[in-house]
């Protein structure tokens, strides 16, 4: 960042008075010729309460000008503006570079809101459009003039700008709909936008879109995206004359990711008042909609998730075909290899069915890019063959990617414990296949948890540890990884699945072994029961643990960014493992 200048940051009461003799106060050249005359950006913040602020985030070409419109024109018709124009505590921070120009700072605008939800103190984000710019001038410079700028407004309040690498890490900024999206994911959400008009504009109902992609491949980030969009064009002053009024909801059937998308949406005002419904589980989402009432549009991530037989409180037979009853159009997220449980099973001509239908109206959606892992093109296919093929390799070179075997579970956990602690190395967790017992809302009778234990090794499983009431309240949104005390549990599919970490720690349990050449799958050692029970099909039971249990394996060995661990019960298969570390395999 030698050739990038210095930001300039200008702090001041957010009042008239201040606005008005801006221009005498700014004594530098310098500084008045970058925050006065070309473009800038603007953080307006208030805090309401002890740990607790709304934030505003804009650029414009005129300061002067836009935040008297702010102050006198927006304050009378908008209650947000209203507040903040009367709080003795808002505040302005004014940011000017030598660099900024209108796409630099749409960037810049975009980013700051993309890490201000992200922030645990913002509890609102004002201005919440989305501003993506493509190529333009200086747009290689981006990052790194973001970079100055954050860590310079770190000297007006830490509070409220954290380090990078603590919002970074969030559950809340891995899933923000503010994420600059990559060329694939621009096309893929335009894509759908377009086909979502059609359907609305020719009053279709229970038009499917179908989006595919492996663990990894951004997902999650363009349906969160998608639904922010839908959100904005739905809006009374939107000039989307089809999306103008419409009604959209966002369902996930997993409790931590669910956690996520309602924290996001509640920051940016998406579930306000009248419509907290907006984001929900399948199963409520079903029980309080009617067929003959459908709404416009449902985004359901994680669609592998969705029950295709009755179970607990759903009483139907196929959520997926409950919810496009439902709706006029349903974009659903949707990769065969993440069903994990026997009430998710999709039979071979039912999913294909899906598909072709999907693809004959050119609903069908793959995201190709493999996004999560940080590593070369050799290191993903190693994972992916281990996975798919169930082959073992030798462990390819790899400067940015650190795949490791351990040769006991403590060594591992010491090595996640210590890049955990490391503040480069951001969050690391300890995971296994489910092949431990573990009960859910049970105490076991012997112990104080149930457990992950092998030899001396032993770790409780996720959502055990005792919490103190002060860490209740800091946790009540964090999902799993982000939860300081999670560093002494271990994590399985149920908390882990949809996240990332920065390193994985992954004990594969007695369920899988290696055997004449191959990984195979063994389901009397393994404790899922959703996995290892029979399923009731078209030609009988049949048990559908080989396909499951692959699938276990590889939601856990895809979660890591920056780095793998793995330790392995079985001996045959953790010999394996260590010769191909080694780089011992003839091929």
């Amino acid at each position: 960042m030698k050739d990038i200048s210095s930001p300039i940051i200008y702090e001041l009461e957010y009042s008239i008075d201040e606005v008005i003799t801006l221009e005498d106060k700014i004594k530098n050249e310098n500084h008045e010729k970058y925050l006065l005359r070309y473009p800038t950006v603007y953080i307006v913040n208030d805090k309401e309460t002890q740990n607790n602020y709304s934030v505003y985030v804009g650029e414009t070409t005129n300061i002067k000008r836009r935040t008297m419109e702010h102050l006198q024109n927006d304050s009378k018709t908008n209650n947000d503006w209203e507040k903040i124009a009367t709080s003795k505590n808002a505040k302005m921070l004014l940011i000017g570079h030598d660099h900024f120009n209108k796409s630099l700072t749409l960037d810049i605008e975009n980013k700051l809101m993309q890490y201000m939800s992200s922030v645990d103190s913002v509890r609102h984000v004002y201005n919440r459009r989305t501003n993506q710019q493509q190529e333009y001038y200086s747009s290689d410079k981006m990052e790194a003039i973001f970079t100055k700028i954050w860590r310079k407004l770190r000297r007006y309040n830490q509070e409220l700008f954290p380090l990078e690498r603590v919002i970074q890490d969030s559950a809340l900024f891995k899933a923000s709909p503010f994420h600059k999206l990559t060329k694939e994911q621009f096309d893929a959400k335009d894509k759908i936008i377009m086909k979502i008009e059609e359907s609305l504009n020719r009053n279709k109902n229970g038009q499917l879109i179908l989006v595919g992609g492996e663990a990894g491949s951004g997902k999650t980030v363009l349906m969160s995206s998608l639904f922010y969009d839908l959100f904005q064009l739905a809006n009374e002053d939107s000039e989307n004359v089809i999306l103008k009024g419409s009604s959209h909801y966002l369902l996930v059937n997993h409790e931590q990711q669910l956690k996520v998308y309602k924290q996001i949406s509640e920051k940016l005002g998406i579930l306000s008042k009248g419509h907290l419904n907006r984001v929900g589980k399948p199963t409520s989402f079903i029980t309080n909609h009617s067929p003959e009432e459908k709404v416009d549009v449902l985004i359901v991530d994680e669609a592998h998730l969705l029950w295709t037989q009755g179970k607990q409180a759903y009483r139907g037979e196929n959520q997926l075909k409950d919810l496009l009853e439902r709706a006029k159009v349903v974009v659903a997220v949707f990769d065969q290899n993440q069903v994990l449980s026997r009430e998710q099973y999709w039979e071979a001509d039912e999913f294909a069915y899906l598909v072709n239908q999907a693809n004959l109206y050119g609903n069908y959606i793959k995201l190709e890019n493999q996004m999560r892992i940080n590593g070369n093109e050799e290191t993903v296919q190693w994972i992916r063959h281990l996975i798919d093929a169930q082959e073992i390799q030798n462990i390819p070179e790899d400067k940015t990617y650190e795949l490791k075997i351990f040769d006991s579970p403590e060594s591992m956990y010491n090595k996640i414990k210590e890049q955990a602690q490391n503040q480069n190395s951001g969050i690391s967790r300890m995971l296994a296949t489910f092949d431990w017992e573990y009960i859910d809302k049970k105490k076991p009778n012997d112990k104080a948890y149930w457990d992950v234990s092998i030899g001396d090794f032993s770790l409780p499983w996720n959502l055990q540890l005792p919490q103190s009431k002060e860490l209740k309240r800091k946790n009540r949104n964090l999902a799993w990884a982000e939860q300081e005390q999670t560093i002494g549990e271990v994590g399985s599919t149920f908390t882990i699945q949809g996240f990332d970490l920065n390193y994985a720690g992954v004990i594969i349990g007695p369920s899988v072994k290696y055997r004449d050449g191959k990984i195979i799958f063994d389901r009397q050692a393994s404790k899922n029961k959703k996995a290892t029970q029979k399923r009731t099909l078209k030609n009988g039971k049949e048990y559908l643990s080989d396909v499951l249990l692959k699938n276990e394996l590889n939601v856990l060995l895809t979660r890591g960014v920056n780095g793998l661990y793995i330790y392995a019960v079985d001996e045959a298969l953790q010999q394996k493992l260590i010769e191909a570390q080694n780089g011992e395999i003839n091929t």
